[in-house]
């Protein structure tokens, strides 16, 4: 199944923007800002695109839209490389249209969709923006809570620049119930695709980056991408860009555990492998801080790790 006319249209719009807004010295400057991310752009993200609102119906002050509009602006976000919390926002949201207080609803949606950033912690660590979250979800033996905003947040480091992580005190914290095993796989489940769309993004740019490499460096006289070997190596690359961005889809436009499971599995082993393909096919100026390749290996690793390993989905897929 291919975009819709208007999802292609709005790929276009964010991509058009990240490439004024996010290129690679913005990228660096947002992540080691305090507030870990470029707080204008996310205005603008939200202001003029309304992309934390894409998925909120239109009674809570959304867009109307769906999931898969939200993975469309994940997949640019995923490509650029910009520090953005819009995965946090966008399972928030999913896990709160699921669960059964109406009241819940009707506070939060409002909020997250003008903006104000949201997360969704699965246990104490690894909790994404947790420390510059204004809402804070959590899933606590398969149910979903609101955690009270007072609770203690501590930032950890992570191995992505781009991505903020924290720690949270939830054994001490006030939690209130507001959704039942329905809404905590909902929230997991999102967290999966959602994640999905990201690493399809950072494959599209190794890729990207890789071929525009590959026609200008010169070796022996002719441009390296013209070798047998290279091109066969960056085909494989291309088929894995591809294969992922089915699992992405199938997951979107038919949701269910397995075929969550089954995108998180193949795209984090796939972006992996095509980070690691960029990095050695760039050859010596991927190893270098001022190279973004780093920035996608590390991204690759990081969101290859962040909800569990690929072997651990395919062992859920298949009980």
């Amino acid at each position: 199944m291919q975009r819709t006319e208007e999802q292609t249209e709005l790929a276009a719009i964010v991509r058009a923007l990240l490439d004024k807004r996010s290129d690679s010295a913005a990228v660096r400057v947002a992540a080691a800002s305090e507030a870990g991310h470029d707080e204008a752009l996310w205005r603008t993200l939200c202001e003029e695109i309304g992309a934390a609102a894409l998925d909120v119906p239109e009674e809570h002050d959304g867009a109307g839209a769906s999931l898969a509009e939200s993975l469309v602006v994940l997949e640019e976000l995923g490509r650029s490389l910009a520090p953005s919390p819009l995965l946090g926002s966008v399972v928030a949201v999913e896990a709160l249209l699921a669960c059964d207080d109406e009241d819940a609803r009707a506070r939060l949606l409002p909020r997250i969709a003008a903006g104000e950033i949201a997360t969704v912690a699965f246990g104490p660590a690894n909790v994404l923006f947790g420390t510059q979250a204004d809402i804070v979800l959590a899933v606590v033996d398969d149910t979903l809570v609101e955690v009270d905003p007072s609770v203690t947040r501590t930032p950890t480091p992570a191995l992505d620049l781009t991505l903020q992580m924290a720690e949270l005190d939830l054994a001490s914290a006030t939690l209130r119930r507001i959704g039942g095993e329905q809404a905590a796989v909902r929230a997991r489940d999102t967290a999966l695709v959602a994640t999905a769309a990201l690493q399809v993004g950072g494959m599209q740019r190794a890729l990207d980056d890789t071929v525009a490499y590959t026609r200008q460096r010169v070796q022996f006289g002719r441009p390296i991408g013209s070798f047998q070997a290279l091109k066969h190596r960056m085909a494989d690359m291309l088929v894995r860009v591809e294969m992922s961005r089915s699992a992405l889809l199938a997951a979107a436009t038919r949701p269910s555990t397995d075929a969550a499971l089954t995108a998180a599995s193949y795209c984090s082993e796939a972006f992996m492998h095509v980070a690691a393909e960029m990095v050695q096919l760039h050859g010596g100026i991927a190893i270098t801080w001022e190279h973004d390749a780093h920035l996608v290996l590390k991204r690759a690793h990081a969101l290859g790790t962040l909800w569990g390993l690929p072997h651990q989905h395919r062992a859920l897929v298949a009980l």
